[in-house]
């Protein structure tokens, strides 16, 4: 290994480092935020919504260490996957923390309504939301294919669950066009979500292209049927 080559793979080195930090901030801001909508905590939604600027800032700066690495290093194959990769993952965990402030900033309306308890649906989709995106950060730094098309396999979950909560909220809305206000923001929590998974699952394509060099966007199937939970839709 050249000179040139070690100290590029160095940098490399710090931009994961950076990547997991930033990764750590996006989980901490989710999870705070669905803590404010539980308790009706409106100081802990507003902690997410301040706090968001400390992410933005890490896109930035993962944004310039990358395009000084492309710049100066000029990285090909596996190398310029790599870094090509890791600067679309920073951007998937800035919109993450967005779509926390989304949660928080519903949350804070909801402590001022009447309102519908979140439906343990709503708080299971949290839950595997942080760990769809937890996993997909971790399989990068690994470069584990496998554990990328396994974080793949679980957002079917959480889209059936959205689709359960977006029921259940619609039969408390026609019960009682009380709940209609305190309704909507709890759907569009459920929504935000689901974006999240999303965002977990393209980190988990991201990391089957970067150690495969293949494809697997818009192509659930190719993750595998053998591994596919009986009888959960594809899409």
């Amino acid at each position: 290994m050249t000179e040139a080559h070690r100290h590029f793979h160095d940098d490399l080195s710090q931009v994961k480092i950076r990547l997991l930090t930033m990764s750590g901030e996006a989980e901490a801001a989710l999870g705070l935020a669905v803590d404010a909508l539980l308790e009706r905590n409106s100081a802990k939604a507003q902690a997410v919504i301040t706090g968001d600027r400390v992410i933005d800032q890490m896109e930035v700066e993962l944004e310039e260490m990358g395009i000084n690495l492309l710049a100066l290093q000029q990285p090909m194959a596996r190398d310029l996957r790599m870094l090509t990769s890791a600067l679309k993952i920073a951007n998937d965990l800035e919109r993450v923390g967005d779509h926390a402030v989304n949660i928080a900033q519903s949350a804070s309306r909801l402590a001022g309504l009447r309102g519908i308890a979140p439906e343990p649906e709503i708080v299971e989709m949290a839950r595997l939301a942080r760990d769809m995106l937890s996993d997909a950060v971790e399989a990068f730094i690994r470069g584990d294919a496998q554990a990328g098309r396994e974080v793949c396999r679980r957002d079917d979950k959480v889209d059936i669950l959205h689709r359960s909560v977006f029921r259940i909220l619609l039969t408390h809305m026609m019960e009682d066009p009380h709940m209609i206000g305190a309704g909507m923001e709890l759907f569009l929590v459920s929504r935000n979500l689901e974006r999240v998974a999303d965002l977990a699952t393209n980190i988990g394509e991201d990391v089957v292209f970067l150690v495969e060099g293949k494809s697997i966007k818009h192509h659930a199937e190719d993750v595998g049927d053998a591994a596919w939970p009986a009888g959960a839709p594809k899409r």
